[in-house]
């Protein structure tokens, strides 16, 4: 019996989503875009079409929906979605215009990334111990997308101003939903600019930042779900690291004379240390896995601002 006659016909919940994390294997689909494997991924989607929120006790209540007798209705829109995850190689993400991202649900379409940085762990963290625990910290999220590091950043923190930035007029529109979602606005401002192209920008005690950073060989490789991404968001040069070059060149400006800058390079971590050998970066461990993210000082980025100029004016 094919795995969608399965689904459609399955007694239990459970078994629907067994055929089809069945179906999901068969047809050879990526995960990447916060699930690794066809098992997880269904449960995700499983999730969201019965609204279990991802707090205590989801896993309880989604074993209990796996385990009860199949709903038709429900068993059609799996069915649905399933389908068209198989047909179109879209991330999950985008057809159910959802993603979840340190513990919070995000609005995601296909004019940002679907969020996955290393850096929700940070966040949950307080930054520490790279940032004081103090009230009133100003932080910059650059290149934001829709907004999940900033939004997340200020939930954790709820004295904390964040600004938000981001080239994209789409993704801030993407990003003004979330923060509306969140009711942030008073605290999360969203600024429309090119890296550090703004007379908006101030002094921060943080600066965050997921920029672009995506070799020119990785995007010719890369599967075809992260091809449905913005190429804005992930392309920065041969080396991956054109974006990266304007950041550190530019990032001691913005920050106060305690400020510290926290950048995820992934994948491009080797390209910039071998570039860039004589700067001090400190490379974040994370216990919930990612890697490629490195953190500098103010005071350190001073100290090697003629290599970090050099280095970006070699590349003009």
């Amino acid at each position: 019996m094919p795995w969608t006659q399965e689904v459609t016909t399955a007694a239990t919940l459970g078994a629907a989503a067994d055929a089809t994390r069945r179906g999901f294997e068969s047809a050879g689909l990526h995960f990447g875009h916060g699930t690794d494997n066809a098992w997880d991924e269904t449960l995700w989607l499983v999730a969201h079409l019965l609204d279990i929120q991802y707090e205590t006790g989801w896993q309880a209540a989604l074993q209990a929906a796996l385990d009860a007798p199949a709903d038709g209705q429900v068993l059609t829109q799996l069915l649905t979605i399933a389908e068209a995850r198989i047909q179109t190689r879209k991330p999950l993400a985008y057809l159910i215009g959802e993603a979840w991202f340190a513990g919070l649900k995000f609005v995601v379409n296909e004019h940002v990334l679907v969020p996955r940085s290393p850096l929700a762990e940070l966040i949950t963290q307080g930054f520490q111990p790279w940032v004081a625990s103090v009230d009133n910290l100003c932080v910059l999220d650059l290149c934001t997308g829709s907004g999940c590091i900033a939004i997340a950043t200020a939930l954790h923190q709820p004295t904390w101003q964040v600004d938000a930035s981001d080239v994209s007029v789409a993704a801030l529109d993407v990003a003004q939903r979330n923060v509306a979602n969140y009711d942030l606005g008073d605290r999360v401002t969203l600024i429309e600019a090119d890296v550090f192209n703004s007379a908006l920008f101030q002094q921060y005690h943080l600066i965050v930042s997921n920029p672009p950073y995506v070799d020119a060989a990785e995007m010719d490789e890369r599967p075809e779900e992260f091809a449905r991404e913005p190429v804005l968001g992930l392309a920065a040069g041969s080396d991956g690291l054109d974006i990266v070059r304007d950041i550190l060149a530019d990032a001691a400006a913005h920050l106060r004379d305690d400020g510290v800058l926290i950048c995820e390079v992934g994948a491009s971590d080797q390209a910039l240390q071998q570039e860039y050998s004589t700067v001090p970066f400190t490379w974040l461990e994370f216990g919930d896995g990612g890697t490629g993210v490195f953190v500098l000082t103010k005071s350190q980025l001073r100290a090697h601002d003629d290599v970090l100029q050099e280095k970006r004016a070699g590349t003009r």
